[in-house]
């Protein structure tokens, strides 16, 4: 059975501006990872970081949907993963802004659980700090 880190956080920002930080690939190279990603469905792209020891740094991806500006949802395989997650982000307009709903779903046996422990604290942290900071950086 698939497991998955599911988080969600409410940003005083209108949905369009977290979109942005989310699909413009300069914007989300600085909360995230260097990339060459395009908001088109079938898109392969890829995020780059420093390899580390199990992991070549490369994170191999797909555009799956893209719903501006409420759903977006991209394969996601590097390091371990034999078979790709699935990276499933949900905007809502709220009244103090917009709730954003991250799921990254499809961690499968021991080394997925492992592999899931470790990206869900990575999520947490870039939400709740990069993920914020850029948002308000690129609506100032």
């Amino acid at each position: 059975m698939a497991s998955s880190i599911q988080l969600e956080r409410v940003y005083p920002h209108p949905p369009a501006a977290v979109w942005r930080a989310l699909t413009d690939p300069m914007v989300l190279a600085a909360w995230l990872m260097p990339n060459d990603f395009a908001p088109v469905v079938g898109h392969r792209f890829t995020f780059r970081t420093t390899p580390r020891p199990g992991f070549d740094g490369v994170v191999r991806c797909e555009v799956l949907v893209v719903d501006e500006p409420h759903h977006l949802v991209y394969s996601w395989q590097g390091g371990p993963m034999r078979q790709p997650t699935e990276v499933r982000w949900s905007l809502t307009a709220v009244p103090k802004g917009t709730r954003l709903r991250l799921e990254h779903y499809g961690f499968v046996g021991a080394s997925g659980l492992a592999v899931r422990f470790v990206l869900g604290l990575g999520w947490r942290g870039l939400l709740r700090r990069e993920l914020a900071a850029q948002i308000a950086r690129s609506t100032s």
